[in-house]
């Protein structure tokens, strides 16, 4: 016992530090926990302010969490004396083993969160990205769900949807169907682009504002084309399209109005035998 009490003052000072040491590292681990605690959660909050995706939301959290708890716990083991180069180290080496092996998935999660944040399109959406075509199904962490006008499901990675131009074709309420119509030079022009007014006149789903444009587009090779521009709802722009084809075919047709089509004509020379 008296050997016990004769280290313990010789050696006071010491234990006294170490003491003091790992009270400091306690103190340290339990503030970082409480800072990473409250980080975590005001990121949460404001993310979730700006209507970003639930899940995607609760994983950014976790990961900011987590981050902050490990950095958290290397400043503890440093106070204490432990040598936290060597653990540095290892986690540099693994991060980068998995970044490495994982790079393709780690650019579609960090798309699918550019995606989620800046918001370029939304579910429901018709929209041309990645080369497909089509209206968004769901917005995932690694890829987007699309569905194509023929009801194909089509997954496309969210490194692919975002690595080129976005035409997002919902993204505004009204549009312009843009319409090409050829008249053959023979045909009474004035008469032509009357009709061609008066059948999107006629149309209910035409918007009145911006004002619909018939106007001579060019004197192609066989043909007086007419640019035929008019404005809708987003929602009626192919019904429309269809529908104006149809109608211009018939009423040209009913007012002898002429489309051209291209031909040929052949002629054939024979040499006269003496």
């Amino acid at each position: 016992m008296d050997q016990i009490t004769q280290l313990f003052q010789d050696n006071h000072e010491v234990l006294l530090g170490k003491l003091l040491q790992l009270v400091a590292a306690i103190v340290i681990f339990y503030v970082g926990r409480m800072v990473a605690k409250a980080v975590s959660r005001f990121l949460e909050k404001t993310l979730l302010a700006k209507a970003v995706d639930k899940a995607v939301v609760s994983f950014i959290a976790s990961i900011v969490y987590a981050v902050l708890l490990i950095a958290t716990l290397l400043m503890a083991l440093s106070q204490v004396g432990v040598q936290t180069t060597s653990f540095i180290a290892i986690l540099g080496a693994a991060g980068l083993a998995v970044g490495l092996a994982l790079q393709g998935s780690l650019a579609n999660f960090a798309s699918g969160i550019l995606i989620i944040l800046f918001r370029p399109f939304k579910s429901g959406d018709f929209i041309e990205a990645g080369g497909v075509t089509g209206t968004v199904d769901k917005i995932e962490i690694f890829q987007t769900m699309m569905k194509t006008p023929d009801n194909k499901l089509v997954i496309v990675p969210n490194a692919q949807v975002t690595g080129g131009a976005i035409t997002n074709y919902s993204a505004e309420a009204i549009r312009r169907v843009d319409l090409v119509i050829g008249i053959s030079y023979d045909s009474d022009l004035r008469k032509a682009k009357q009709i061609l007014q008066d059948i999107l006149k006629n149309d209910s789903r035409v918007l009145q504002e911006p004002a619909a444009a018939v106007n001579v587009a060019a004197l192609a090779d066989s043909s007086v084309n007419f640019n035929v521009r008019p404005w809708v709802n987003s929602a009626d722009y192919w019904n429309v399209y269809w529908d104006t084809l149809e109608k211009v075919k018939l009423s040209f047709d009913e007012q002898g109005i002429a489309i051209p089509f291209p031909q040929m004509d052949v002629h054939i020379k024979q040499d006269k035998q003496e």
